[in-house]
Parts: structure tokens; sequence; C-alpha cells
């Protein structure tokens, strides 16, 4: 599975072959985190998103009601591509179905947000692959006590993933993250957890811990589950996002998603 092709990948999650973490499937290709909300809350979550770019990083916004996106893959169906999605209610999260097949709405918008998964094969072929890739896990992301921008009812803390590496690999890691900004792009901190409000590296809020040597520094990215703790803030009569982890998968290759939003902009 980790070097399938995006296609294969979807169809093995739409039947519910796979319901864990996509983080080492088809390297390479874009991977996107999904918000859905109301239409009668899409402006401001488009708003939100443009206020806080780096950790919401806005790739795609659907009509209300529209499922399918011909342009990020073939047959894509947003209700069911997701190995885990959340669905919350009033701000909580009351279930983690593995489809919403079942609860799609007429009115609903969804969100592409970009997903540092995207840039971990470039990582990988630039001789600083991410050591959750080597260790088969999750990546580990943290809430953070930086206050995102406020839009309408959409508010909340930042939510960072984080990377272990040496002194002398961070600015091979810079140099191939700043070319990814539509998926968070380079990290926003190196070390200083304390900082951040993160005391605890072993103890992550979602995904996995992962080994830190002595000689590394854990370096930390603007993650894209931010917008889940900003629904949890504006208690919406009903929300869904994916699982932190369980991305979409698209058909769009990293080294060609500048082009593509060029194009489909």
């Amino acid at each position: 599975m980790w070097q399938s092709h995006p296609y294969a990948c979807r169809q093995q999650i739409r039947q519910q072959c796979w319901r864990k973490h996509t983080a080492h499937l088809a390297a390479g290709f874009v991977q996107a985190n999904l918000v859905v909300v109301p239409a009668a809350y899409a402006d401001d979550f488009a708003q939100f998103c443009q206020a806080n770019a780096q950790a919401c990083p806005l790739l795609a916004q659907t009509e209300p009601g529209q499922w399918q996106l011909p342009h990020w893959g073939e047959d894509i169906d947003l209700r069911q591509d997701v190995p885990r999605y959340r669905v919350f209610q009033h701000g909580q999260c009351i279930e983690q179905p593995t489809s919403v097949l079942d609860i799609w709405q007429p009115d609903w918008v969804s969100f592409l947000l970009g997903c540092s998964f995207s840039f971990d094969a470039a990582l990988a072929e630039a001789g600083v692959p991410p050591r959750h890739w080597q260790q088969g896990r999750n990546v580990p992301m943290y809430i953070t006590h930086i206050a995102s921008q406020t839009v309408g009812p959409f508010r909340g803390p930042l939510v960072v993933s984080m990377r272990p590496y040496r002194v002398d690999q961070v600015a091979r890691v810079l140099e191939v993250t700043r070319q990814c900004p539509q998926v968070h792009g380079a990290p926003l901190q190196i070390g200083q957890p304390l900082s951040l409000g993160i005391k605890d590296l072993s103890q992550p809020d979602f995904g996995e811990a992962v080994e830190l040597a002595s000689d590394e520094l854990p370096l930390f990215w603007a993650c894209g589950v931010t917008p889940q703790l900003a629904l949890q803030q504006a208690r919406l009569p009903i929300a869904v996002t994916h699982s932190p982890g369980c991305m979409l998968i698209t058909d769009i290759p990293q080294r060609q998603l500048q082009q593509h939003l060029a194009r489909s902009g």
C-alpha cells in the first residue's frame, strides 16, 4: 500500500479495507485535510482559512452538495474516500465513521486543505526522511497555546505537527519544505516546544509519538487539524472532517501542485 497509486488507495479505503492513517500511502502525491460545513457557514470558514493560511492552506472549495472532485482525482467521492471521519454536532465529536454517505446533506460545502504528508516523500528523496515514516507511525500533533485568527464563529488554538531532525539536517529540511507552501511549507518553529505550550513531546494530542534522539531538535509545522478545534468552538449544528492523519489522497503529484492550482484557479 505504501507506494500504491492514489486511485488504488482510494478504492481500498472506500471498500473499508484501510481504516488507518495515510502517512505512507501513495508517496509523492498530494494528500488533503477535509472540512465540511453547512453552506450558511462556508463564507466565514473560507475567510478563516485565508486568515490562517499557514495552518489552513486552501486548495479547493466545492459547491453546496458537491461530493465529486474530478479535477483532483479519478472517481473521488468525498463521502467515503477518507479512512475515518469525525462528525461534530454543536462542537462535540459524536462519532468517527468510515463513511458519511448516509448523512450527506445537499447544502454541505467541502474544503480541501493542504497536508504536510504531501512533502514527506520529497524529504525522503532529499535524504532526510521523516521519523514517522521510518517508524511506520502517524505524525505526532500537538495543541499549542497560540491562538488562530478569529473569523465569525471560528476560533481556537493552533495545532502543529512535529518531525525531529539533527542540526546538520535542518537546512536541507527547510530547503525542501519552503518549496511546498500549499501544504504548510517550512516549519514555523525549530526547537523550544515549551514556547508553544507543549510540555511533553511523548504525549501528542493527536497521532503517535516518535523517538527523539538526544542530538535532535523538534521541528514544528502548522497543521490542518487546527480547523477541527475551531469547529469545536464554533459549535455548528453539524460539521464533518477527516480524523487526524486519515487524509484524502488525490491524483495530483506534489511536484505539480502549484501548476494544478494555477490551472484550476
